[in-house]
């Protein structure tokens, strides 16, 4: 038996600071503790000393001096190593947080910030309504992000009030955690896929939601465009470091917001990450394809991707296009348009799924791989040498090019014969000066080998360029995705195709066209507006009937088209190099840049990864591919983690499929991205 003496000894105090969110001052609670106390025992004397009547079910505490939460209640103080001298915080796991959208807009909402970000980015989708959540992330902004805008706003009599959906009853807080993906169809609004407005029927599954009391379509439309005044004071990437410098602040998938340092009420950005976009369906992500289309937007008009001067102006008159459809498409009223069953909606999308493509070729695809032969000109850079094409007869099968110096000598050695698998493949085209190029950028032991091809026509390029495409990624023109790819090419160089100018001339008058908004400050310092406006206008001709969802799809596609889609750039060290290097990042290669130049050195594909690992001690991550080729970098404008967690991400994303029931194994994310590393 213990005396009172023996007890007070194996006892001491712990203080508890109290977070109550509806007091202006944290209070410190003492308590009398022994080790063997569980957390939920603390907690409980905690709440009984406190002595205030409401709902505690979300309080827990927080450890300040070891970054983490205490959420294993049935743990005793001991076994989590807390002593007198810890300072324990009694906190809400749920905090308001600032999300930036990629349409520019603000969305306040309360998240969680106990739970892993790879599941508080899965509630805040489901609250947003954007399906696939696991494409996105958040994003914490350098300081440069916002600087230019502090300082326009300090010249400002009056102070700017951001626009902000307060959606502070989100669906985030109640509820089981839902498995990130975890959408059944039924369940899922619907939307016109020809405007993007919602169902009728779905207004109801709203009713719970915040964004039923404030248009549950707002996040589905785009915002009007920016004062090309605003958009001169936004921070733009001006070289690749600088773009690199931006994917510094991905946050770990992991670990929690707390742990990360990740204060309640601070703005973060939520992105799409990942830039692989698996099953975009109108009728069911207006949404998601909405925010997609705004990211795309930004990125083109903050430069964060290059573009020619020809696609820019394709995207502006994409951009005024949209703009003009859904200033229409707002003034309507929703709730007159027609009953839509929901169930009938589901039935109706399963019926479409299950039709697929036209199977009238099945066997002939499976057996019989088509080849491409015709006349084309080549040309291979070299020093001291002027661009000079030089004509042959080429032969593409399977993932390989062959050209002969004839056609009649089709049948015997070729000159050389290019291997396209892992290749770059590059759109080098002037619709307007008919010029029709396919650049290629082979990978070989000790670089890449830099090959131009040069088509007669539309129609020739787009069969050849779309071959290149899924060439590159191991596929030949025997694939589904073949046709498709080739009528997509055809559809963005109709697009390109300005012809025109006389039914533009004559409407030029009446237009409300401010051109400055719809391209980049660069673009348009370069022409006047009027002249703008007129290009914008006439290349509007070519999609002015799209529909305005179609219009958005179009948009992306032709985002996706542009050579540096899809690329994440970091600053890295190889090891053994004396220079520092870029490390592009795709969804399915990563690629070594001059950072002074620019211009690409070596690529390696992921299906050629064997294994990568990260050195936790030094920082460095270590990928092995075939044929006994290994690299190892460490990285120099962000964690090595982050870039880790890329590469994992984007083989992760690649095990999804249909047949999967869209649930995801959140297990499988943590093991290929967190890697080993010691807390």
């Amino acid at each position: 038996m213990l005396s009172s003496s023996d007890f007070a000894s194996a006892s001491w105090e712990l203080v508890v600071r109290v977070d109550h969110p509806n007091e202006e001052e944290q209070k410190d609670i003492t308590l009398r503790v022994s080790g063997d106390l569980h957390i939920g025992g603390v907690m409980l004397k905690l709440v009984e000393q406190i002595n205030i009547a409401q709902d505690w079910s979300d309080f827990a505490l927080w450890w300040e001096q070891k970054h983490c939460w205490l959420l294993k209640t049935h743990w005793t103080l001991d076994k989590c190593g807390v002593q007198a001298d810890a300072k324990l915080v009694f906190t809400p796991q749920h905090k308001m947080l600032r999300l930036r959208l990629p349409n520019m807009k603000t969305v306040r909402l309360r998240v969680s910030f106990s739970t892993v970000v790879f599941r508080a980015v899965s509630d805040i989708c489901r609250a947003l309504n954007i399906r696939r959540a696991e494409e996105l992330s958040l994003l914490k902004p350098s300081g440069e992000y916002f600087k230019k805008k502090k300082k326009k706003d300090k010249n400002n009599k009056e102070p700017i009030i951001e626009d902000i959906l307060n959606l502070e009853g989100s669906p985030t807080i109640s509820g089981p955690s839902v498995s990130p993906g975890l959408y059944s169809k039924t369940m899922t609004p619907t939307y016109d896929p020809i405007n993007g407005t919602p169902a009728s029927s779905t207004m109801t599954w709203f009713s719970d939601s915040p964004l039923a009391e404030q248009n549950c379509s707002i996040l589905a439309f785009s915002q009007p465009p920016q004062s090309p005044e605003a958009l001169a004071d936004m921070y733009q990437p001006r070289s690749l470091a600088d773009k690199a410098k931006l994917n510094a602040g991905w946050l770990d998938s992991s670990r929690s917001l707390m742990e990360q340092g990740i204060q309640e009420d601070e703005q973060l950005l939520l992105r799409f990450k990942y830039y692989t976009f698996f099953d975009l369906n109108p009728k069911y992500d207006a949404v998601r394809i909405n925010q997609l289309y705004e990211q795309a937007r930004w990125a083109i008009l903050l430069e964060e991707i290059d573009c020619t001067e020809e696609e820019m102006l394709i995207f502006a008159a994409l951009q005024y296009h949209i703009s003009k459809l859904s200033l229409s498409t707002e003034m309507q009223d929703f709730t007159n348009e027609s009953e839509v069953d929901e169930v009938e909606a589901a039935l109706s999308n399963l019926e479409v799924t299950l039709e697929g493509g036209k199977a009238d070729n099945t066997l002939e695809d499976i057996t019989d791989i088509p080849k491409l032969a015709d006349n084309l000109r080549l040309f291979r850079p070299k020093k001291l040498i002027l661009k000079a094409f030089k004509q042959y007869w080429f032969v593409f099968k399977d993932t390989s090019i062959a050209y002969f110096k004839n056609k009649e000598l089709e049948q015997g050695e070729p000159v050389e014969k290019l291997n396209l698998r892992g290749c770059e493949v590059v759109p080098d085209v002037n619709v307007a000066g008919r010029k029709f190029g396919i650049k290629l950028l082979i990978p070989v032991a000790d670089g890449m080998n830099e090959v131009y091809l040069r088509c007669d026509h539309e129609s020739q390029y787009a069969q050849w360029m779309a071959a290149c495409i899924l060439a590159s990624k191991g596929k030949t023109m025997a694939d589904s995705s073949y046709q498709p790819e080739v009528l997509n090419i055809l559809s963005f160089l109709k697009m390109k195709n300005r012809n025109s100018a006389s039914q533009v001339a004559s409407g030029l008058e009446n237009m409300d066209i401010n051109p400055e908004c719809f391209v980049s400050p660069r673009c348009a310092k370069k022409h006047k507006s009027k002249q703008l406006a007129a290009c914008i206008l006439e290349a509007h001709q070519n999609v002015a009937q799209m529909p305005l969802v179609e219009a958005k799809l179009r948009f992306i596609q032709a985002w996706q088209s542009l050579p540096e889609f899809g690329l994440t750039y970091y600053l890295v060290r190889f090891k053994g190099s004396k220079k520092d290097d870029i490390l592009g990042i795709s969804y399915n290669r990563l690629i070594r840049i001059d950072a002074a130049t620019g211009i690409p050195i070596t690529t390696w594909r992921f299906t050629n990864m064997k294994q990568w690992n990260v050195n936790w001690e030094i920082r460095q991550v270590a990928i092995e591919f075939d044929q006994n080729v290994s690299i190892a970098f460490t990285c120099l404008s962000a964690d090595c983690k982050i870039v880790h967690e890329y590469i994992g991400g984007y083989i992760f994303l690649s095990t999804r499929s249909k047949d999967q029931n869209e649930t995801l194994d959140e297990d499988l994310f943590h093991k290929l991205t967190g890697g080993q590393e010691a807390i």
